[in-house]
């Protein structure tokens, strides 16, 4: 059915409303003083910066942050779906959504020579599958998991993912709870991508895995750690920030880069299509990515830090755990890949936690 009259009326007088209002709500960009002024619409996760960093952007630039927040990637994207790219100016999520987020349109290409320290970011996390040529993003940070192990309490020692299924650490081995990463350790394990879609592959990297089986005694995404620094496990497959506090917890653990290669998971951050401020993200971008504010950046959240001038600026205490060493470079992230490869990802891993009890 056509509209009636009265709606198309309204919907023309709406329209108007909308342009004659546009940018109203906003402040006007550049006070008196020379500052930018504004508001800035920042979307991440709770927790990603420290209060003194917030407080510095909005003092030197005058610019108000409106921080909102999501727990998972996915309502990120939905939500960038339903305003098509608006509402947000800088929006720092996960790299496979991000590959989401430019297939479809909704981040725009940044202009590089806004940022003076473009130059300093760490080429290792940088030209990855979700942004190949740099286009849009700007690495926020990156999560490696490793292996972490108690020598006390075991003759092992781990040099890799393989030490795991080593007899002498039967049920004494704790494990994250992803899938497609834990299933990943078996891929590695046998010489493998961790995202190839060759179903023989992953089959086989599954019958691996159930090998795994008898020496685990933990699998759990929250608080991993606590298994290994209470001594009821002898090694133990972390998250970055499970690494660190381990490890701080207990300086005679040993951690492990493992031999096979490196999982990674990069944060980054992008300015959406329809960004309302785009100069605030460029200013904000610019002022979290100075050495100095970088380094308090990685030291709050625990994460590697991406910014090689940062890396000086990191306390010695934790810059073991929040520079990678040169000689563990190389890695690979976990991608999207097919519906079917995903599904017998899934299959796997439920026959894996059933076998672990």
């Amino acid at each position: 059915m056509k509209p009636s009259i009265c709606r198309r009326a309204l919907a023309l007088a709406l329209t108007l409303a909308a342009a004659l209002c546009a940018g109203c709500g906003q402040s006007p960009q550049g006070g008196e003083d020379g500052k930018l002024g504004g508001e800035l619409n920042l979307y991440t996760w709770d927790g990603m910066f420290p209060q003194e960093i917030l407080s510095g952007f909005e003092e030197e630039t005058g610019v108000r942050i409106r921080y909102s927040n999501f727990d998972y990637d996915e309502d990120m994207l939905a939500k960038l779906e339903e305003t098509e790219g608006g509402d947000y100016d800088l929006v720092i999520a996960d790299d496979y959504i991000i590959e989401l987020v430019i297939q479809e349109g909704l981040a725009q290409k940044l202009d590089t020579a806004r940022l003076e320290s473009y130059a300093d970011l760490n080429p290792v996390f940088m030209s990855q599958f979700y942004d190949p040529q740099n286009e849009y993003t700007v690495p926020h940070g990156a999560g490696i998991p490793l292996l972490v192990y108690d020598p006390a309490l075991t003759d092992v020692e781990l040099t890799g993912y393989e030490d795991l299924w080593d007899p002498a650490l039967a049920d004494s081995v704790a494990l994250t709870a992803n899938y497609r990463v834990i299933n990943g350790i078996a891929l590695k394990v046998l010489g493998q991508s961790y995202n190839t879609e060759d179903l023989d592959v992953i089959r086989a990297a599954g019958d691996k895995l159930l090998e795994l089986a008898p020496n685990i005694r933990v699998i759990n995404d929250s608080n991993t750690q606590d298994f290994l620094i209470s001594g009821e496990v002898a090694a133990a497959f972390l998250y970055t920030s499970q690494v660190y506090l381990a490890m701080t917890a207990r300086p005679d653990l040993e951690m492990v880069y493992p031999k096979e290669g490196l999982g990674f998971g990069i944060m980054g951050a992008f300015i959406p299509s329809q960004a309302p401020n785009a100069d605030a993200a460029y200013a904000f971008l610019d002022y979290i990515n100075r050495p100095e504010n970088a380094a308090k950046c990685a030291e709050y959240t625990g994460y590697y830090c991406t910014n090689q001038a940062a890396e000086e600026f990191i306390s010695p205490e934790m810059r073991k755990f929040l520079v990678l060493p040169a000689t563990s470079a190389q890695g690979e992230i976990v991608q999207n890949i097919s519906q079917e490869a995903e599904d017998l990802h899934s299959e796997i891993w439920n026959q894996f936690r059933s076998a672990c009890g």
